[in-house]
C-alpha cells in the first residue's frame, strides 16, 4: 500500500471540509437568493459578482470576470392546443433558443428518438412536427443521444417544429436549449410524461392528429461572465491546473444539482487548497463558467480568448453538478495512460473512487477537449437513463445534502493537488490529428459525424 505523500496536508484540508457548511451556505445563497440564474436574469449577475467575492475571501489571486458576449433567450408566452380530432389545450414550456410561432402541422411519433427512427421515416417526417422523449439511450444504444441531436434530426428531416416529452413520470416538461449558440431554426416545446404519453395515444388511435403551438419567445444580444480565481504556483512559467463547473441554471428551476452542486464544490476546493495546501508547485486555476446550458458559451469563450494558453494547461477537471451524482468518480476522456497513475492515487488516499474512460459533447470539458487538452470530470462511472429531476422544475436545494457536496469537494482538492505536484506527468496535449482520430473510432464516430453535419447546416443557414 502506497504511503500518503500528502497526509499532513489532507488531514488538514479533509478536517475543514467535514467541519464546515461552507458549500450547502453557498449553494443555499446561489438558490434561494439567486434563483435559476439563467443566461440574462438578475440572478445571474448577483451570483457571478458572489463568486467572485467568494474566490477573494479565500485569498485566491487575479480574481476577476471575463465578459462573454452571445445571443440570448427570453421566455416567452406558450400554447399547444389539439385542433383535429379534438380540441384541447396541453400545457407545454418552449425550449430555450427557440424562436416565436404561430403554426399549424400534424403530428408524427417518433417515440424515444432512436436514430435508426428517423432513418426509417425519412421524408414522412417533413413539414410535420416531430414528437420524441427524452430517454439519453433510447433502445439500449451505447451511446448518449442528446436532446439537442434529436431536435436536429428533426430539422435535417425538413420538421416544422419539435415536441420534446420527458420519459420520467411525475416530474412535468424537461427543459434544455437547441440552438447551438443562437436562435433554433424551428420551434421546440417541452411537455410532461403524462401529456405526452396522451398525445401518443391519441396518434395511435387517430393516425392524424393536427396541432396548433403559439409562442412569443424571443432571442437578443446579452453579456454573461465567466469568473476566473488562480492560486498561483511556486513555478510562475510551468502548466497550470483548471477546475471548473458552470453556474447557470435552467430558468425553470433553482438548478440546485445541475450545475450549482458542482460549482459550490469548486468554490470549496479552492477555499481548502488555499487554506491548507499553498504554494503548490503549479497554479491552479478556478472556473465558474457563464451560460453553458444554452450551448457550452462561456468555456467555448473562454477556451477562444485563451487559445494560446491551451499548450499550457495539464489538465482540466470538470465538475458540472458533482455535487449530486450518484458516486463521485472519476471519468477521464479517453486517456488510459492516466489510469495507472490515477488508480496509484486512489491507493494512496485510501479512497475506492472508480476510474472511467469515456467522452460526451455536453459539458464545459468539451471545448478544452476539443483543442486537444487533457480533460476528466467527477461524477458517476454509471451509464445512467435520463436527467431524473434535472432540468425540471424539482431541480431544488432541498435535494442536495452536504454530504456528497463535502464528498464532491474533497475528491477534487485531493485530485487537484496531485496533479499539481506529479513531476512526471505521463500525457500531452493532443494535436488536431489526434483528436479527429478520438471521433473517427467506432464509440464516438457517429456522434461526431451528426455534429458536423449540424454544424455545417447551421452555418449555412445563417450565412444565408
Amino acid at each position: 500500500m502506497l504511503a500518503n505523500r500528502f497526509l499532513d496536508i489532507e488531514r488538514q484540508m479533509l478536517g475543514d471540509i467535514y467541519t464546515s457548511s461552507e458549500p450547502l451556505d453557498n449553494l443555499t445563497v446561489l438558490c434561494d437568493e439567486f434563483g435559476s440564474r439563467f443566461g440574462g436574469t438578475e440572478g445571474e449577475r448577483l451570483a457571478a459578482e458572489f463568486m467572485q467575492q467568494k474566490l477573494i475571501d479565500y485569498g485566491l489571486k487575479n480574481v476577476h470576470l471575463e465578459p462573454i458576449e452571445y445571443i440570448g433567450w427570453r421566455r416567452g408566452e406558450t400554447t399547444l392546443e389539439i385542433i383535429e380530432p379534438i380540441q384541447k389545450e396541453i400545457p407545454c414550456i418552449s425550449l430555450p433558443h427557440s424562436p416565436a410561432t404561430n403554426m399549424e402541422a400534424l403530428l408524427i411519433d417518433l417515440g424515444n428518438g432512436h436514430p435508426d427512427k428517423f432513418a426509417e421515416l425519412g421524408e414522412e417526417i417533413a413539414g410535420k412536427v416531430v414528437m420524441a422523449n427524452s430517454e439519453i439511450r433510447p433502445g439500449g444504444i451505447d451511446r448518449w443521444v442528446h436532446r439537442g441531436e434529436k431536435y436536429g434530426r428533426s430539422v435535417l428531416a425538413g420538421a416544422v417544429g419539435f415536441i420534446f416529452i420527458n420519459h420520467y413520470p411525475g416530474y412535468g416538461p424537461a427543459t434544455g436549449g437547441i440552438g447551438r449558440g443562437g436562435e433554433g431554426l424551428i420551434p421546440g416545446i417541452s411537455v410532461s410524461h403524462e401529456d405526452g404519453a396522451y398525445v401518443q395515444r391519441l396518434v395511435k388511435r387517430h393516425g392524424q392528429v393536427k396541432i396548433r403551438v403559439v409562442s412569443s419567445d424571443m432571442c437578443e444580444p446579452m453579456i454573461s461572465w465567466n469568473v476566473i480565481g488562480d492560486l498561483p504556483g511556486s513555478q510562475p512559467d510551468a502548466e497550470m491546473v483548471m477546475l471548473g463547473c458552470h453556474y447557470d441554471g435552467h430558468d425553470i428551476a433553482q438548478g440546485a444539482a445541475d450545475p450549482a452542486s458542482g460549482a459550490v464544490a469548486v468554490l470549496e476546493a479552492a477555499r481548502v487548497l488555499a487554506a491548507h495546501a499553498a504554494p503548490l508547485p503549479l497554479t491552479i486555476r478556478f472556473a465558474l463558467w457563464g451560460v453553458e446550458e444554452i450551448g457550452l458559451l462561456g468555456s467555448r469563450d473562454y477556451v477562444r480568448q485563451h487559445l494560446n494558453e491551451m499548450d499550457n494547461v495539464r489538465f482540466y477537471l470538470n465538475m458540472d453538478g458533482a455535487g449530486s451524482t450518484p458516486d463521485r468518480d472519476i471519468i477521464l476522456n479517453e486517456w488510459p495512460e492516466l489510469a495507472p497513475l490515477f488508480r496509484g492515487w486512489q491507493q494512496e488516499m485510501k479512497l475506492d473512487f472508480r476510474i472511467g474512460q469515456s467522452v460526451n459533447a455536453f459539458s464545459d470539458h468539451f471545448p478544452f477537449l476539443m483543442e486537444g487538452v487533457v480533460t476528466g470530470s467527477l461524477g458517476s462511472v454509471d451509464t445512467r437513463t435520463g436527467r431524473g429531476y434535472g432540468h425540471t422544475r424539482y431541480d431544488t436545494l432541498d435535494k442536495v445534502p452536504l454530504k456528497p457536496l463535502r464528498e464532491a469537494s474533497a475528491l477534487a482538492a485531493r485530485v487537484a493537488l496531485r496533479v499539481a505536484n506529479e513531476g512526471d506527468w505521463p500525457v500531452a496535449r493532443r494535436d488536431k490529428a489526434a483528436v479527429a482520430a478520438l471521433f473517427d473510432g467506432p464509440a464516438y464516430k457517429e456522434e461526431a459525424a451528426f455534429r458536423a453535419q449540424m454544424e455545417a447546416f447551421y452555418e449555412a443557414k445563417r450565412g444565408s
